[in-house]
């Protein structure tokens, strides 16, 4: 016996067909003897429905009754589902977040949790039941429903697996796993059987959009095993894990990441002094605005060019943002520019190669691909190119890795 959290996402049951298919696959896991709890998200469309009903209502809604309607798309959800399960001979039971006692800060849209009380699931898992929770949601200390963000079922499910000392948290999703990139752009891409915590933060981070970051950093944080498998086709899916010591030859990459979402800011002709990469950036923080890759440049004359960048629905805030400082500053031209894609290497195996760079770079020039900025962490290197070029660049680095043989059972 095993106790298991499980998550499926809005398209996983998406219609009541898919629901049924879910209930199925569940009842399987209970029948064999497994303690399981199922998180899920709203079906496929409904949050985006409630909320356009909204913007029929009021242009700025209040926060908390945003959190109050969309988080009634997973209500829906538990109900349906447990009434399948329920028909399947298994006794189910649903809660909403608050009712688990998902205990969250007071920030609307975007909180975060803080305290599980997990007895209620733990007795009912005792008494032979399986626990359906509504995913994306919880309660502040007054007693206020709150949301996580989009995504925040993964979130969910990761925080009860902690909560619980579950043995395994599952994220059942449309796609089998983790790939070495997107197959929808490379052919050859595969899937892998095991990648750590600290890649998958890093490939998350950079673009992929299997797994929401902050469920990745709870699952490490609390070292929760955590298994990414398709709910439509049986399979091993891919293991995300801590880093094995002991395993003798990792690969040197284990996959790329890429983001077509970024843009770029370049602010030139700025005084070479102490302090000057404070007041821009401190500024723009100031504005509420993510910063991501940066690169600073000092010409012969003692003035000096920030480049930065920052999410592409940002971009426009941000440049007036940089024209506002660049005016008290007395720089010489402010440059935006949305045409970018960032795209990094990422794997735990550079930590003992050498000339992954030179391979990277090598290969790149060899497609006349140019470099516009770098940036390195210990298991990752980011570049910045044109993005008329990602497809190119992300099949030429495929290539140039062997990624295709990168499955880690090998």
């Amino acid at each position: 016996m095993s106790l298991i959290v499980q998550k499926y996402g809005g398209t996983s049951v998406g219609t009541i067909d898919r629901i049924e298919a879910v209930a199925e696959k569940v009842a399987g896991f209970h029948h064999r003897g497994d303690d399981v709890v199922v998180v899920v998200s709203a079906m496929s469309g409904e949050t985006n429905r409630l909320i356009g009903l909204a913007s029929e209502i009021h242009d700025e809604p209040s926060p908390r009754e945003m959190d109050v309607l969309v988080s009634t798309g997973e209500q829906v959800t538990i109900a349906l589902l447990s009434m399948a399960l329920q028909k399947r001979g298994c006794d189910a039971r649903s809660y909403t977040g608050g009712q688990v006692r998902i205990l969250t800060d007071n920030s609307h849209a975007k909180a975060r949790i803080q305290d599980i009380d997990a007895h209620r699931i733990q007795a009912d898992l005792s008494a032979g039941s399986v626990v359906v929770v509504a995913g994306f949601q919880g309660a502040d200390e007054q007693g206020n429903i709150t949301t996580l963000g989009r995504g925040g079922s993964d979130t969910t499910a990761v925080a009860l697996a902690a909560a619980l000392k579950a043995d395994e948290c599952q994220i059942y999703t449309d796609v089998d796993g983790v790939y070495t990139t997107d197959p929808r752009m490379v052919s050859g891409a595969r899937r892998l059987d095991q990648i750590t915590f600290e890649e998958m933060l890093e490939m998350a981070s950079q673009g992929s959009k299997v797994l929401q970051i902050r469920a990745v950093e709870f699952a490490g944080k609390y070292k929760v095993p955590l298994r990414v498998l398709s709910s439509f086709e049986d399979g091993p899916g891919t293991l995300i894990t801590l880093e094995d010591d002991d395993e003798m030859e990792k690969p040197v990459v284990s996959g790329i990441a890429f983001n077509r979402d970024e843009a770029k800011l370049t602010i030139r002709g700025i005084p070479d002094v102490p302090g000057i990469a404070s007041r821009i950036l401190g500024a723009v923080g100031r504005a509420n605005i993510e910063v991501d890759v940066i690169v600073q440049n000092v010409a012969q004359d003692n003035t000096a060019s920030l480049t930065f960048t920052v999410h592409r629905n940002e971009l426009a805030k941000a440049k007036g943002v940089l024209e506002a400082v660049a005016k008290d500053l007395g720089a010489t031209t402010v440059e935006a520019d949305a045409g970018i894609a960032k795209l990094a290497l990422v794997g735990v195996g550079m930590r003992s190669h050498a000339g992954v760079a030179a391979t990277m770079f090598e290969a790149l020039a060899n497609d006349n691909i140019n470099i516009q900025m770098i940036s390195t962490s210990e298991i990752k290197i980011t570049v910045v190119i044109d993005e008329r070029y990602l497809e190119l660049a992300v099949r030429a680095l495929h290539s140039a890795f062997d990624l295709e043989q990168c499955d880690k059972s090998e």
